[in-house]
């Protein structure tokens, strides 16, 4: 075939929405990351040259030592739940990337750190999916302490770091990643070429410049945030917007964070006035029944730096078809199935022909051992029809041979507990507070399930 004419037309490539890797034809599976189905179309030219682009100084090599170690001062955003997520504040030169559904508050929550920023640290809202009079509106509706903030509709990068060249601000949002394109690409806005393109700029200017940069980004119908996986890699803090269907709690969880834990997390509440912070979550995730009731456990579950007393709920009733079913909402289900394996070969206690459900109250999410324990007491309480008593808590990792195995800040999670009126505990042996530790409450430590069970 004859090469075209025009050196500069644009040609197709095949670019992966999961790793950013192109490929000259369209194929099932990603040759790099292996993903199925990613493989989007997209158009390349040759780059144009970048019109007002900023200058930054070049570096200089140095030797580590000679580079002083004096930690960068934070600001506190005036959000003590946001300031947790991020560890403590805004770091300068920091990129943040947030995500969420449609609806669920990221633009509210944005505006309100700015409005509590403004007269600290210069700020800047641009934005690209509302007009100003929309901006206007909604910060009158959530009753800002302020209003004289400074605010930018514009979705071109050129212009967007023109002007933040000249107005020098400290801490700026752009609502959202997905609008904006640059002129050196002819693809359109939200490809994975523009988005790479355009967060390279932006968190180029943001080391350069020592500006907070902030990205809101669209999510995808799966949950993650759209575009390339690349873009996560390049920003230095990724926090998730969550919501439990039908509730008006908001939790923001740090899922890479440069600065401070991962897994760390935040509650709001939802009003007509904006996002509130929740200052007890723990009274959220517990249902305090007067009466005790079979099928539910109390455990001390741990998000990023914080203990947090959460209910773990579980409901075994007879199968009614020849498979039973095995559901988990809030846990792993293969987990569930496991333990329920090891309740059966280390405690005699059979539920092959029972389905078993199981439930995190509040539609918080465990990912860590420490609820094997109360698990499997739940199940087998809702079994019985013998309830745990409402002030006991319960947490351990529940190994394959029947032993229950230490979790990480184990005296922590006690005096949580203790801080919420709890009596008694049932911990693994190794997490038996030091005699120096007083707690008010009764730690009975166990070292296999079957002392477990008779403990409770």
């Amino acid at each position: 075939m004859a090469k075209s004419l025009n050196p500069g037309a644009a040609k197709l490539r095949y670019v992966c929405n999961a790793c950013g890797a192109d490929a000259p034809k369209w194929q099932g599976q990603c040759a790099d990351c292996g993903e199925w189905n990613t493989l989007v179309e997209t158009t390349t030219s040759k780059p144009k040259a970048r019109a007002g682009s900023f200058s930054v100084e070049r570096s200089a090599v140095r030797r580590l030592d000679e580079i002083t170690g004096e930690d960068t001062e934070r600001v506190p955003t005036g959000l003590s739940e946001l300031d947790r997520v991020l560890g403590g504040g805004i770091v300068p030169g920091a990129v943040i990337l947030i995500g969420g559904d449609p609806g669920i508050g990221k633009s509210t929550l944005l505006l309100q750190a700015l409005a509590a920023l403004e007269g600290r640290v210069n700020t800047l809202y641009v934005t690209g999916e509302e007009s100003l009079t929309q901006v206007s509106l909604r910060a009158r509706r959530l009753g800002l302490p302020r209003l004289d903030l400074p605010v930018l509709a514009e979705t071109g990068l050129e212009t967007i770091l023109d002007t933040l060249t000249r107005t020098r601000p400290g801490f700026v949002v752009l609502d959202s990643i997905q609008t904006l394109y640059t002129d050196a690409l002819d693809a359109a806005p939200g490809s994975v070429s523009q988005l790479r393109e355009c967060a390279a700029q932006l968190v180029r200017y943001a080391k350069g410049k020592g500006c907070t940069i902030v990205l809101v980004g669209h999510v995808t119908k799966e949950g993650a945030i759209a575009g390339p996986r690349v873009l996560e890699h390049m920003v230095d803090t990724v926090l998730y917007f969550e919501q439990d269907v039908g509730s008006r709690y908001r939790i923001v969880r740090a899922v890479k964070n440069r600065f401070g834990a991962v897994n760390e997390m935040g509650v709001f509440a939802m009003t007509d006035v904006g996002l509130k912070e929740v200052s007890n979550p723990s009274a959220l995730f517990l249902s305090r029944h007067e009466q005790p009731v079979p099928g539910s456990v109390i455990t001390v579950t741990r998000q990023g730096s914080r203990p947090l007393l959460v209910e773990v709920q579980a409901l075994v009733d007879a199968t009614q078809g020849s498979n039973p079913r095995r559901v988990a909402l809030g846990l792993e289900g293969n987990r569930l199935a496991m333990l329920l394996a090891v309740l059966h070969r280390h405690a005699g206690i059979a539920l092959g022909d029972q389905d078993v459900f199981a439930n995190v109250v509040g539609g918080m999410r465990i990912q860590e051992t420490a609820a094997d324990l109360p698990l499997l007491l739940a199940a087998l309480s809702s079994f019985r029809g013998k309830p745990v008593p409402n002030d006991t808590v319960v947490f351990g990792e529940v190994g394959l041979a029947g032993e229950i195995r230490p979790v990480q800040a184990g005296e922590e999670r006690l005096q949580e507990a203790a801080k919420h009126g709890f009596k008694r505990a049932i911990v693994p042996e190794a997490n038996k507070p030091r005699k120096n530790v007083k707690l008010d409450l009764e730690v009975i430590a166990v070292q296999r399930l079957t002392q477990a069970l008779d403990a409770i």
